[in-house]
C-alpha cells in the first residue's frame, strides 16, 4: 500500500538549472578576477561569492526537508483516516 514518492522535476529541468547554476557561478567568477582592483579587494569578492554559493544550498536543503517532513506528516494522517474509515461501521448498534 506504500506508493513511492513521484519526482516533481523533468530531467530537462533539472540539467537547466544545473547549467544555469554553473553559468552564473564561471560568469562571477571571472568578472571578480578581472576586476580591475587589488588582490584584497578581489580575494573579498571571491570569498562572498563562496559564501553566497553555500548559503543558497543550506538554505535549499533546509526548504526541503521542511516541505518533506510536512509530505510525511500529511501521508501518515491520511493514513489513520483512512484506517479509521475502514473500521467505521456506521450501521453498527452498541449495547443491543
Amino acid at each position: 500500500m506504500s506508493t513511492p514518492m513521484q519526482s516533481r522535476t523533468t530531467a530537462a529541468y533539472f540539467v537547466q538549472a544545473v547549467l544555469s547554476f554553473a553559468l552564473s557561478s564561471i560568469a562571477l567568477a571571472a568578472g571578480i578576477a578581472y576586476l580591475p582592483v587589488d588582490s584584497w579587494t578581489r580575494a573579498f569578492l571571491a570569498v562572498g561569492l563562496l559564501y553566497t554559493i553555500t548559503s543558497s544550498f543550506t538554505l535549499a536543503k533546509v526548504i526541503r526537508d521542511r516541505q518533506e517532513s510536512t509530505e510525511i506528516v500529511t501521508r501518515v494522517d491520511q493514513a489513520r483516516l483512512e484506517k479509521l474509515l475502514a473500521e467505521h461501521d456506521p450501521f453498527k448498534v452498541d449495547g443491543i
